[in-house]
């Protein structure tokens, strides 16, 4: 299975930007992590971070993927065209965030790419993004 990683604005500054919330695990060790995860169950991962709703997009309809895993950021909660850009595709997408977003402001409840998102993983820190690499491995259709 080919595997996007894709996380959207501020994602790039994971490690420094409020540790206390996100950790210290930088965006280049997750990455990694992830690239680690996939190519011991059998995987490829190609990882994409833009601050920029329409790079996301454009990286996404490249569709050179057979499933995504996705941070969007604030992008989560209000970005339509990203939800669009996600079900021009049947492959399963799976929604990561760091923390939970449930249990933080109130706009940040809100996730406009839940409806379409195959699963969601949220508040298990960056090993959630193992997690889901995981699912996508135990849930991949041959």
């Amino acid at each position: 299975m080919r595997i996007l990683l894709l996380n959207g604005p501020n994602l790039g500054r994971l490690g420094k930007r409020q540790p206390e919330i996100y950790g210290t695990t930088t965006l280049m060790d997750l990455e990694a992590a992830c690239a680690i995860r996939a190519d011991s169950l059998g995987h490829s991962l190609k990882a994409f971070q833009s601050n920029h709703e329409g790079a996301l997009i454009d990286r996404i309809e490249e569709r050179d993927f057979d499933a995504i895993v996705i941070n969007p950021g604030a992008l989560t909660h209000y970005a339509y065209s990203l939800h669009d850009a996600l079900i021009g595709d049947e492959c399963p997408v799976v929604e990561v965030h760091i923390s939970d977003i449930r249990a933080r402001e109130e706009w940040r409840h809100v996730s406009v790419i839940e409806p379409i998102v195959s699963h969601r993983i949220l508040g298990h820190g960056w090993r959630g993004y193992l997690e889901a690499i995981d699912h996508l491995h135990e849930h991949e259709t041959p």
